[in-house]
């Protein structure tokens, strides 16, 4: 980036259903080419600061949870400054205690997906990155009280098992997912927040629950009028925008201007990824 690029020290990723943040007229679209390809990242202002916004899936929906740019992503960001990153997604229920409408503040992932670049460090350094806790949880604690104080209702934590996608789950895989200690299911969490730490940037993620994934009742046909489909998940996720977007506001607010992120990586190897030629096009 050029040196008078415009910076900011947050980021909002946002997942399905939110797809732009910002009043047009007072907000800057960015095209970041990095090592690994080009991401486009919106500057604007947010809960009283200046904050960048990133969705994952494109303003259109036309990039599959598969096919992500994910390391783009996340570079992009880091070079613009961004120390803390406020996750939004859209995710299923596959535990009765979070039925659909419920937000959560998700603290612990299982990754079950495959084939996706999932490190900074694969050329020239190996780093082994602690995630026993992956979301931060200082900042964890930051968004649950800021939501609490603002009266919203929310689950305090979750677990969720993270699919390779794009297809949903079989009733067999949701029901394995709830017995593994999962409480909610999703495409995009993984890599996204592992690479983040591997930069040295610490993740908060809030999840609205749009369904119930492949149903939680074990009994082929039964019909479960909340089991997820794509036309659902959009309608329960336009329906509860206001709500999810007034969620993020309230944390970002939340947030101190001098939060320091943890010091996963080594610096000097963090600033040695960020030093990488970019490359046009690449992925």
């Amino acid at each position: 980036m050029t040196p008078d690029a415009p910076r900011a020290t947050v980021a909002v990723i946002g997942g399905s259903g939110l797809y732009t943040l910002f009043d047009p007229d007072s907000s800057e679209t960015l095209r970041v080419e990095t090592p690994y390809g080009s991401a486009e990242v919106t500057i604007g202002d947010l809960g009283g600061r200046r904050a960048a916004f990133l969705t994952r899936h494109g303003i259109h929906h036309s990039v599959p949870p598969h096919q992500i740019n994910f390391r783009a992503n996340i570079w992009a960001l880091a070079s613009l400054g961004v120390r803390v990153i406020l996750s939004s997604s859209a995710v299923g229920g596959v535990s009765a205690d979070y039925p659909p409408g419920t937000l959560v503040l998700t603290d612990q992932f299982i990754d079950r997906t495959s084939g996706r670049a999932d490190t900074f460090y694969d050329e020239g350094s190996v780093q082994h990155l602690a995630a026993a806790d992956p979301f931060a949880p200082e900042l964890h604690e930051l968004a649950k009280k800021a939501l609490t104080d603002a009266g919203e209702t929310f689950a305090a934590s979750g677990t969720v098992v993270v699919i390779q996608g794009p297809r949903f789950s079989t009733r067999a895989e949701s029901l394995w997912f709830a017995a593994a200690g999962a409480h909610t299911v999703n495409m995009t969490m993984y890599p996204e927040v592992a690479l983040a730490a591997e930069l040295n940037i610490d993740t908060v993620n809030l999840s609205f629950v749009t369904d119930s994934d492949a149903g939680l009742s074990p009994l082929p046909g039964v019909i479960d009028p909340d089991a997820v489909s794509h036309q659902l998940v959009m309608q329960r996720l336009a329906e509860a925008q206001p709500r999810i977007v007034a969620a993020i506001e309230t944390i970002i607010r939340a947030m101190p201007d001098d939060y320091t992120p943890r010091e996963s990586i080594a610096p000097t190897e963090v600033a040695a990824v960020l030093a990488r030629p970019v490359k046009e096009g690449s992925r």
